[in-house]
């Protein structure tokens, strides 16, 4: 079982503070409506295109692009991407309860086609109730995640080629199909920690994500999950979102660390803990449990760090240390049944460099992934790191600065 290594698309905005939709009026797309916040990136699509070019030329599989009314659209901004880059995939964050899954599975069929085979799907059913209203969904926790289950049926079950009928609570289908099914199939991937996530996750998807919880809560999360799959006979596969902050000392990772939690204010601190406190989503308020909102304490389990889910929703701790610190870390997740790491750190641009100019060898020097061609490959190196970063990460500013 290899590690597959992914990163993330920052398309409500990037920097080089622990910025998030709390730092912004409007995730920095209109930018004389930023809120005074140092080293804002806009998501402008150049600024993407260096991400997503830069994943793919260190050697990440895939990026995770999200979704919300904070960001850019995931389906249109990926689709796009595309065309500037050749082998990296795409997983695309989409909330199944505003949109048909008929469409959905004709839009992933299209974009197949279109990025050759490139796209992979992250089901997000939303934990938090003013977030969906936005979208005009009003249903409860449980039965948003009552209607994904459906939405998945259906979603396979259109691609099966043939037409396909299906009564539900909350979607009636007759003859729904695709001109032409997606070739491959996407994989699925899925996140959840409520009661009413884990039957969901059993039943329809081939990836179930968690957040970077300690390892023994991982695993008490990957075991509930991998019986319940047993019991509807089939395979679930895992995968964890973290972020990271990797150096060449473990000194030179926390002093980073320490200036990213020393740009936070505690009244910003405050605000967004009040306001990520409302979240229904079980997993956010794991998340928040792990550090209370103290600052104190903030290393939860050897090299996590929990410092960012002070301010940000959703994925909250980072693996913090050297490079091969960090690669301890993912080996010891990968033993508990963990493959994907969906990874990301601040600014997404310098982080990518950092990881996979220094983690990913580590990684491979031990055996964690499959044999390819090596990132960087005919490029110039000074120091181990490509010419394009002499001595360190590059600095490339984004037009939207």
């Amino acid at each position: 079982m290899s590690v597959h290594l992914h990163w993330f698309l920052p398309t409500g905005g990037d920097g080089r503070t622990l910025v998030d939709r709390h730092a912004y009026t409007d995730g920095g797309i209109q930018r004389d409506r930023i809120t005074p916040v140092s080293g804002v990136r806009a998501p402008d699509i150049e600024y993407l295109a260096q991400i997503a070019k830069a994943a793919e030329q260190l050697g990440f599989e895939a990026v995770l692009t999200p979704t919300g009314t904070w960001c850019e659209d995931a389906w249109l901004t990926t689709v796009a991407l595309t065309q500037v880059t050749e082998r990296l995939k795409f997983l695309v964050a989409f909330r199944p309860g505003v949109i048909s899954p008929v469409l959905a599975a004709q839009m992933a069929a299209t974009y197949q086609r279109i990025s050759r085979g490139r796209l992979l799907l992250n089901v997000v059913t939303g934990g938090d109730s003013t977030e969906q209203k936005r979208f005009g969904d009003h249903l409860d926790h449980d039965r948003r995640y009552a209607r994904t289950d459906e939405f998945l049926q259906v979603v396979r079950g259109v691609w099966s080629g043939e037409p396909f009928d299906f009564r539900g609570e909350h979607y009636q289908v007759e003859g729904g199909l695709t001109a032409l099914p997606p070739d491959p199939l996407p994989q699925i991937f899925f996140g959840g920690s409520s009661a009413a996530a884990g039957p969901v996750a059993a039943r329809n998807v081939d990836v179930y994500l968690t957040w970077g919880e300690p390892p023994e809560q991982v695993k008490e999360k990957t075991d509930r999950i991998r019986g319940l799959a047993e019991k509807e006979g089939r395979t679930v596969r895992f995968g964890i979102r973290l972020h990271t902050i990797s150096r060449d000392s473990s000194k030179e990772a926390w002093a980073t660390a320490g200036r990213l939690l020393d740009d936070l204010d505690p009244q910003t601190v405050a605000a967004a803990q009040q306001a990520l406190g409302k979240s229904e989503s079980v997993g956010q308020q794991r998340m928040l449990a792990l550090h209370g909102g103290s600052r104190d304490r903030l290393e939860i389990s050897p090299n996590l760090w929990a410092g960012v889910g002070l301010v940000r929703g959703g994925a909250g701790t980072a693996l913090v240390g050297s490079h091969a610190e960090v690669a301890d870390r993912i080996e010891e997740y990968h033993s508990l049944g963990v493959e994907h790491f969906v990874l990301s750190g601040y600014p997404h641009l310098e982080e990518a460099y950092w990881f996979g100019e220094g983690v990913r060898p580590e990684l491979a020097a031990r055996g964690l992934l499959d044999a390819g061609p090596p990132p960087l490959a005919g490029v110039p190196a000074a120091n181990g790191r490509p010419a394009s970063a002499p001595g360190g990460a590059p600095l490339l500013i984004a037009g939207g600065r």
